[in-house]
């Protein structure tokens, strides 16, 4: 058993779910020029739990992980948005959201070598 592919499949689901328990907290963070902001957060909160499910079946793990890339990198723009829509005062956050954007890369990455 696959240790990092479990967990890996086993967050993405959890966070794909979430998009169903708390869709406000992910609207919040939609770029104004998007449109059908619920609608598209049930769309990525659907394909991150459909993805993360794939990646722990074996014969459909390649699908999964490189559905997670194309659903990282069609997020990238609500984590670039976050970043420079904050206007609070709260530096720790400021230097976290700065720091999720190269995470992505590294997540891409980690699903990546699952392909």
């Amino acid at each position: 058993m696959d240790i990092g592919k479990t967990l890996m499949g086993v967050v993405y689901i959890m966070a794909g779910l979430m998009h169903f328990v708390k869709p406000k907290l992910y609207m919040k963070i939609m770029p104004p020029y998007l449109p059908l902001h619920r609608i598209l957060v049930y769309l990525s909160g659907l394909f991150e739990a459909l993805f993360g499910a794939l990646l722990l079946i074996p014969s459909t793990q390649n699908i999964g992980a490189w559905g997670l890339i194309a659903t990282l990198l069609a997020v990238f723009p609500a984590n670039l948005y976050m970043l420079t829509s904050y206007k609070g005062k709260k530096r720790w956050y400021k230097v976290a959201l700065w720091l999720r954007l190269p995470l992505q890369f590294v997540l891409i990455y980690w699903a990546w070598l699952y392909t």
